[in-house]
């Protein structure tokens, strides 16, 4: 559809559904928008609008509503995603300062989309298939326990409080930590998780009789805390806003909510968004109503992002009814996201 009146009747329809939650009139649409043409030439356009899919009438009599299709065209004509407001700004950035590890820049990012959008928000963790060991950290913290540090370029942690029982004595155990420090780094230090624990087999083969025993223990540990970063995992806040959103997911409810539990599925769906081409609107992807193929999220819609700056680390995003503010939602989802990229890289 090329016609640029037309066009601006449906976004004044997605508009008006949008905020006021009713099915949408020519009457409305001649009171609240300037649209510089006759009450009849309207309800002609809004009739080939309905021809064409992009708008429908719910029950005889009332108003029109968008259709899947004619969210998919606004989006995808939208001019400028809207900008945040300065105080919004500020908010997000008092919210997200402070966060000491990576698994506080989740929650906290989680939250504060959930908060921002009233909708149900999605944070991946970073995808470790790429990640790093960046430093293993191990300390005597009394008798015969260890404490082992796991740190990933990503900056994720992994901790492990380990009970030596092969340790001689404590002293000697101090002695043989401090050592076995420099071996394990100098092994691991740099290579993606996977190369890292392959690496562990030949640490313990390299140590010398004397400490070999604890270096078994230690690598079994070390081992653990690998395979535990090379789990791909999402947080989800907010889905009691799906519970408020009424009579646009009443339906179907029970199925977005049982698919929010199978973070499998949501995994897989972050996953496709990310190999989806981003088109122009700076990274964000929008996923409308049917285009969701994923059983139960067939009603929704979804936006997301990338977060951790050129080399996306993983992906952010909300959920929630394809009656969405599209424009405040999406301007959010890509604030949050450079915020979080930000305090990433710092």
């Amino acid at each position: 559809m090329s016609d640029d009146r037309r066009l601006a009747v449906l976004r004044a329809i997605v508009e008006d559904y949008v905020s006021s939650h009713e099915p949408v009139g020519s009457k409305a649409l001649v009171e609240r928008h300037q649209l510089g043409v006759s009450p009849a030439t309207i309800r002609n356009d809004m009739a080939v609008l309905e021809d064409e899919g992009y708008i429908t009438q719910p029950h005889t009599s009332a108003g029109r509503i968008p259709t899947d299709k004619g969210y998919r065209l606004f989006v995808d004509r939208l001019a400028n995603v809207k900008p945040m407001t300065p105080a919004e700004k500020r908010a997000i950035e008092t919210f997200l300062h402070g966060a000491d590890d990576l698994d506080d820049v989740v929650d906290r990012t989680v939250r504060l989309l959930a908060s921002l959008t009233r909708q149900a928000a999605v944070v991946q963790y970073p995808s470790l298939s790429r990640a790093s060991v960046r430093h293993v950290e191990l300390v005597g913290v009394g008798g015969r326990s260890a404490l082992l540090v796991l740190i990933t370029d990503s900056g994720r942690v992994e901790q492990r409080v380990l009970d030596v029982r092969s340790a001689v004595d404590v002293e000697t155990l101090g002695v043989s930590l401090a050592a076995l420090r420099t071996r394990v780094n100098a092994s691991v230090a740099g290579k993606r998780l996977r190369e890292a624990r392959d690496a562990l087999t030949d640490l313990v083969q390299q140590t010398p009789p004397a400490d070999i025993a604890i270096a078994a223990e230690v690598a079994a540990s070390l081992g653990d805390c690998l395979t535990a970063s090379l789990e791909e995992r999402v947080v989800i806040a907010g889905t009691s806003n799906l519970v408020k959103s009424g009579a646009d997911l009443s339906l179907s409810l029970g199925s977005v909510l049982e698919a929010l539990e199978e973070h499998v599925v949501l995994l897989r769906l972050v996953q496709e968004l990310a190999e989806e081409d981003l088109g122009e609107r700076g990274g964000l992807s929008v996923r409308i109503g049917a285009e969701n193929l994923h059983l139960g999220l067939d009603g929704t819609s979804v936006v997301t992002t990338g977060y951790g700056g050129e080399a996306v680390l993983a992906r952010l995003g909300v959920l929630g009814p394809t009656r969405m503010d599209y424009p405040t939602t999406m301007a959010a989802v890509r604030a949050v996201s450079r915020y979080v990229s930000r305090i990433l890289a710092s």
